[in-house]
């Protein structure tokens, strides 16, 4: 319990003018180590970063000399969490225009690019940040189009570096909302998808023949451009689609080209087609606990949805569309947690610890082709590590520690200052309203 409490002290206690600008070589040992690939946890765990990338991580693992070693006291270590689909950062009051950069009327859709918009002093990226999240996955929003544009990876640290991969994905609208925005009809988001991926084929044969189409054409060159990554494989696609039946839509669109990442955002219904999702190789950024129908296409929503997906062998993390994503990221936590109690419903679908956890891990990680960075504690990945006061699958737990690319950040944030300031109920030299 000393151990611990020092080890608090020591991770907690520093205010941020003080915290180190560059990665450390920092040794965590003792800890009930989380690997966040799918296994459970371990007792006795030691994790290694240097240079901000994790060196080795498990039990039994030696810790190099001199190196700035912390004693996790047997707490929970585990990576630091990936929000599979938020709009973090671009957003913060949803009415205020001015504050709000996730979708445009723009003669550009496709093309749009968010990772310009990112703010790294948005409200909620500290807020999430002392929730252990360590990395986003932020699109915007459509409008004109299906194409919404071209979303981003985002860090969560304290410093003005907020963008880790940009252009790292192109995301649609299908379903009802592609629909709306392609005119009316899921026929016409077909039509307009259709045309969309002959015209970027047809530019990247020859790029010169997009100079004279004009402001009419269908598909600006700028679109154009930003869908050839999509064509090619290059970046996935991110697809938000509810219904069954869209899904397998989805899925014979990727059997035609098949190149094609498609990567399905949502996905209410896909237990309804699971060993479909599964045999295309597809993977999910599903909603947790979308468990009643909102609308028309989410009439087969189930808690047991991401339990039989999984079951299935889908590769599926947690997203929040449309679920206070651009502030609540910090609930993935909890979403996960509540799969694991799904075990114990009977009839119900859950995860195991260990499978719940990595759907708020390396699965959304995978799921974006960046599980090779980010995501788990697996040698060479980015030093971001989270120690935590009890499960952090429990809904009181909270993170002491937070490690991002191996620098310490400060857990301080506007909701923890205002708590602070509201501890003394006297007035100062000045009313509460007026104090820091």
């Amino acid at each position: 319990m000393k151990a611990a409490m020092l080890f608090a002290a020591s991770a907690i206690a520093l205010p941020a003018t003080v915290l180190p600008v560059t990665a450390q070589t920092v040794a965590i040992t003792n800890a009930k180590l989380a690997i966040g690939d799918g296994s459970e946890p371990v007792e006795g765990g030691t994790v290694v970063i240097r240079d901000g990338r994790v060196v080795s991580a498990g039990a039994g693992v030696a810790v190099p000399a001199g190196v700035r070693t912390l004693d996790a006291g047997g707490r929970w270590v585990t990576p630091g969490l990936v929000a599979g689909f938020t709009r973090m950062g671009i957003v913060e009051v949803d009415a205020v225009r001015e504050t709000n950069d996730t979708a445009a009327t723009s003669p550009f859709n496709a093309a749009l690019d968010i990772s310009v918009a990112v703010n790294p002093k948005a409200g909620p990226i500290a807020i999430n940040r002392a929730e252990g999240i360590t990395r986003a996955v932020v699109a915007p929003d459509a409008r004109g189009s299906i194409f919404a544009g071209q979303g981003a990876i985002i860090d969560l640290g304290a410093d003005m570096d907020a963008v880790t991969r940009p252009r790292a994905f192109q995301f649609m609208e299908w379903g009802e909302t592609g629909a709306a925005r392609a005119g009316g009809s899921r026929a016409a988001a077909m039509a307009v998808l259709r045309n969309a991926l002959f015209e970027a084929r047809a530019y990247q044969q020859n790029p010169a023949s997009y100079n004279d189409r004009g402001k009419e054409a269908l598909l600006t060159r700028a679109d154009a451009a930003a869908l050839m990554p999509v064509m090619r494989g290059e970046t996935p696609l991110l697809v938000h689609v509810e219904r069954a039946s869209d899904i397998l839509t989805i899925l014979a669109l990727k059997r035609e080209f098949a190149s094609m990442r498609p990567v399905l955002v949502g996905a209410t219904e896909g237990w309804m087609v699971a060993r479909e999702i599964a045999a295309a190789g597809v993977p999910v950024l599903a909603s947790a606990l979308a468990d009643l129908p909102s609308n028309f296409e989410q009439l087969g929503a189930t808690q047991s949805n991401i339990g039989r997906l999984r079951q299935a062998g889908v590769t599926v993390g947690i997203g929040t569309i449309n679920d206070d994503d651009a502030r609540q990221a910090r609930l993935i936590k909890q979403y996960a947690g509540n799969l694991v109690a799904l075990t114990r419903v009977p009839g119900a679908a859950g995860l195991s610890w260990g499978e719940a956890f990595a759907t708020i891990s390396s699965r959304p990680a995978e799921a974006i082709g960046m599980g090779g960075e980010i995501g788990s504690l697996r040698a060479g990945r980015r030093g971001d590590v989270v120690v935590w006061d009890g499960d952090p699958l429990e809904i009181g737990s909270a993170a002491t520690a937070v490690f991002i690319d191996g620098v310490e950040q400060p857990l301080e944030n506007r909701q923890t200052r205002l708590r602070q300031r509201y501890l003394d109920p006297k007035e100062g030299a000045l009313p509460k309203a007026y104090q820091y």
